[in-house]
């Protein structure tokens, strides 16, 4: 009975020392610490407002900023003490609050065959590689990471000079890393965010789940983003669509997506349906060619899927370096419109159609497989043709 009294209290009294020189070592060193492994990791300039350790073992920072990158008002975590032992800055638990990340994409990242077809990267793609490093995942890890309150302001000026700048505010992130011996971690993420677009107009909101695994590139994501204005968007779409001529005024969008990864190949299928859209008012003899072939799209669109304006597509990327193309989407409009010869819409659901292009529509005229929206929604000259035939009656 003794002897377990005794093993009790060396125990005890080894942790508390422990305990206690782990304390005194994060109040010296704590601040420092953070600093060096931040710069190991962005490559960027870090520095730190306040800083200080409240018992039990709680970090506090406040007016962390790493330079053209990200400033975050508060943070609190918890160190793991036994990690801190073997060399290793194991955080079990680190709430952020408030933190701001900036990411511009530049114009000379930009291809000759990319700047045709302007794409969306994700800015995190960055790190990815670095994230992955095993000596890194050796020295830094974090188990369970929440964000509130968060922004992502993101200027894309790989579009245009110009460029065009998207924000994401109220995010909200849940992140939890389950480690392997192997370095090796399996990290599971709920993200939710909301996008102003225009003043006055309805935000977007975006849902993101899933987890991944950087290390041997595998995922399985689900995104939801609803209210998507198209109208802020066009910059990225404006090479094969002419606002003005068709005279579209608003274009709300609803998006999902079920993304799989395996091996670093992503497949992403994907679902675009479009709610809401409206054209400038204009007298009925004075539409344009480019508003009567959207009209008479959206018309056959309708007809296509029970009143509903959708398209289906499948992007394939890579995780390492994760990137959003127009082109897929064209392609996805282009092959829609092809399908619209088929047996596939019945006569009772299109009598609203202009009636040379039902013609040619049920006729199935010529090259109509070669059809591609060239400079408006026209769907190739044959559309275009008959749809202009339509205006002049």
């Amino acid at each position: 009975m003794k002897l377990r009294v005794k093993i009790i209290l060396i125990l005890s009294l080894t942790f508390a020392l422990i305990f206690v020189s782990t304390y005194i070592f994060l109040v010296f060193k704590g601040k420092s610490l953070i600093v060096d492994k931040l710069e190991d990791l962005t490559k960027k300039k870090v520095t730190v407002g306040y800083f200080a350790t409240k018992p039990p073992l709680v970090l506090m920072v406040s007016g962390l900023e790493i330079e053209g990158l990200a400033k975050v008002e508060t943070i609190t975590a918890t160190p793991n003490i036994f990690a801190l032992l073997t060399g290793k800055v194991l955080l079990d638990d680190v709430k952020l609050v408030k933190a701001r990340i900036t990411y511009e994409k530049s114009l000379s990242a930009l291809s000759p065959a990319s700047a045709a077809e302007p794409s969306i990267s994700v800015p995190v793609s960055i790190y990815v590689n670095k994230i992955r490093n095993k000596h890194f995942f050796s020295h830094f890890l974090i188990k369970h990471l929440t964000l509130n309150d968060g922004r992502i302001d993101f200027l894309d000026r790989g579009v245009s000079k110009e460029g065009i700048k998207i924000i994401f505010k109220d995010v909200s992130l849940s992140l939890v890393n389950n480690y392997a011996f192997s370095g090796s971690a399996m990290s599971s993420f709920d993200l939710k965010a909301k996008i102003p677009w225009q003043k006055g107009e309805a935000e977007g909101k975006i849902d993101l789940k899933g987890w991944i695994d950087l290390t041997n590139k595998n995922m399985e994501a689900q995104v939801k983003i609803e209210d998507i204005d198209g109208i802020y968007l066009y910059p990225y779409y404006s090479a094969w669509l002419d606002l003005d001529k068709s005279r579209v005024e608003k274009a709300n969008l609803d998006f999902t997506s079920n993304i799989h990864g395996l091996n670093n190949n992503v497949t992403a299928d994907c679902h675009l349906e479009l709610t809401d859209i409206v054209f400038k008012p204009l007298a009925e003899s004075a539409r344009g060619r480019e508003e009567v072939i959207a009209s008479a799209v959206i018309d056959i669109f309708k007809a296509m899927d029970q009143g509903k304006i959708v398209l289906n597509f499948t992007l394939k990327t890579r995780m390492d370096r994760p990137e959003f193309g127009f082109s897929q989407i064209k392609m996805a409009f282009k092959n829609k419109i092809t399908q619209a010869r088929g047996p596939g819409i019945k006569a009772e659901d299109v009598v609203s159609f202009p009636l040379k292009f039902l013609e040619g529509v049920v006729t199935g005229f010529r090259d109509i497989s070669k059809a591609v929206i060239s400079g408006t929604v026209a769907v190739g000259e044959e559309i275009a043709k008959a749809t202009k035939g339509t205006a002049e009656e």
